[in-house]
């Protein structure tokens, strides 16, 4: 099921006349969370009318910016875990 943001998304993207393809690919496969999809739209709001490229390589980066905290909360994780160990043993 779509969020909102992602349907959004999809909408705008089409009025500013990508290809229909295109803009399901970008909104429901790589910019289907509230995060990616928020992100997105921000710079769409920003830049008027960007090229298709830089449309993507917008996406590489918010989805690379999205994989770093992911993995920064899978190491805060693991360390309370090593800490709560140190501190009262297994």
């Amino acid at each position: 099921m779509a969020s909102e943001k992602t349907k959004e998304l999809y909408r705008i993207l089409m009025e500013k006349g990508y290809p229909k393809e295109f803009c399901a690919e970008i909104a429901y496969k790589h910019m289907n969370t509230d995060y990616t999809a928020g992100r997105m739209l921000a710079y769409l709001y920003r830049v008027s009318n960007p090229r298709i490229e830089d449309l993507v390589d917008e996406m590489l980066a918010i989805l690379s910016d999205r994989q770093q905290i992911m993995q920064k909360k899978e190491m805060e994780q693991a360390q309370a875990v090593m800490n709560d160990v140190y501190r009262n043993g297994l």
